[in-house]
């Protein structure tokens, strides 16, 4: 068979039976979704995220105290939440790493807290904390994330750390 017959015969072979995404067009397709997903984050587009991520999703994170989160609404619960305490919230992606089905992410966290966040009431400061993020990735959606920050850095820049001393009386 000619080089030319054999080319032609492996990319008729190709459409007949459908092109799979290049392993780098998979890597941006991944780290795309992370995108979106952040987006979905900044506009609080709760229903965004019924294609973004998956129905039993979990998060990881030894940062933020509570339960832990198994499942896209007790996601949603935990976002809103945050809401609450930083209504202005607002995630900036710094770099994206992929590699297989998962995406790492350094990226900043910016928001004023003008609600309460568990014990504290609202301070009226601003934050912006640099956190690390690591995603997989299972069929186009994100399945996982585990999530990490410096919580002293970010009670610091609220005033609250160190905390307040108790009134003597």
């Amino acid at each position: 068979m000619r080089p030319s017959t054999l080319v032609l015969s492996c990319l008729l072979a190709a459409t007949a039976v459908g092109c799979a995404p290049s392993p780098t067009g998979q890597l941006e397709a991944n780290k795309d979704l992370v995108r979106r997903f952040t987006e979905a984050l900044n506009t609080a587009n709760w229903d965004a995220l019924d294609e973004l991520v998956t129905e039993d999703f979990s998060r990881h994170s030894q940062a933020t105290a509570g339960p832990q989160v198994n499942s896209r609404e007790e996601f949603i619960q935990l976002q809103e939440s945050f809401l609450v305490s930083f209504p202005d919230q607002r995630v900036t992606i710094e770099k994206l790493i992929a590699e297989g089905d998962e995406v790492a992410a350094l990226a900043i966290y910016s928001g004023t807290h003008t609600g309460p966040m568990g014990e504290y009431p609202a301070t009226g400061r601003s934050v912006e904390s640099t956190f690390l993020a690591f995603f997989r990735i299972d069929g186009g959606r994100i399945a996982e994330l585990w999530v990490e920050w410096d919580n002293v850095a970010m009670l610091t820049q609220l005033g609250l750390f160190p905390p307040p001393s108790e009134p003597s009386g």
